[in-house]
């Protein structure tokens, strides 16, 4: 009689059973680990386009951009910062100006403070007195599960929803979400 050596179907049943618990048990944190990591960026992105218009601010006579490609491109003509020099530093890259979807998440431009009574040599035309740069889950649950907002005031908000922050004239209705400490 032969001695054969292996594995018996049983054998192999036990161990594919054991890969599919392990797994079971593994995807939903994978899962979650993605959606906080996604979340950050967010926050981070948020965080940076805050800094971008403060100093653009410094630059536009005290005023932000309601055109974000201004970020990207200071100098580019009347719109964004009269006199700036062509070889001046940007702002912000192009990526988070795009207002595309970025780590899960669709950003947009929310609302607008009121614009300058007139155009003048310090402040381009697309100048305002406030912003609100928003930020919702692609698909929520899966990327992302809250929405975010950051407005001119330096404020970064959430709702658990997945919905953006309610906003208007430039400013975030805190009343509609919870502020990020």
């Amino acid at each position: 009689m032969k001695n054969q050596k292996g594995f018996t179907l049983i054998e192999l049943l036990i161990v594919v059973a054991i890969i599919g618990i392990i797994a079971a048990i593994a995807i939903p944190s994978l899962l979650r680990a993605r959606v906080s990591a996604n979340e950050s960026a967010t926050i981070g992105d948020i965080r940076t386009v805050i800094s971008a218009q403060a100093a653009y601010q410094s630059a536009n006579g005290g005023f932000y951009t309601s055109n974000f490609d201004c970020l990207v491109a200071p100098a580019a003509g009347a719109n964004c910062i009269p006199s700036y020099p062509a070889n001046g530093p940007t702002f912000v890259d192009s990526q988070i100006a795009s207002l595309t979807g970025k780590s899960g998440y669709a950003r947009s431009a929310g609302t607008f403070g009121a614009q300058p009574a007139s155009n003048t040599a310090l402040y381009g035309s697309d100048s305002v007195s406030a912003y609100v740069y928003t930020a919702s889950p692609l698909n929520t649950g899966q990327t992302g599960v809250r929405g975010f907002a950051g407005d001119s005031s330096g404020v970064i908000c959430f709702t658990p929803g997945g919905a953006a922050p309610g906003n208007s004239a430039g400013s975030l209705t805190i009343s509609s979400c919870n502020v990020l400490q």
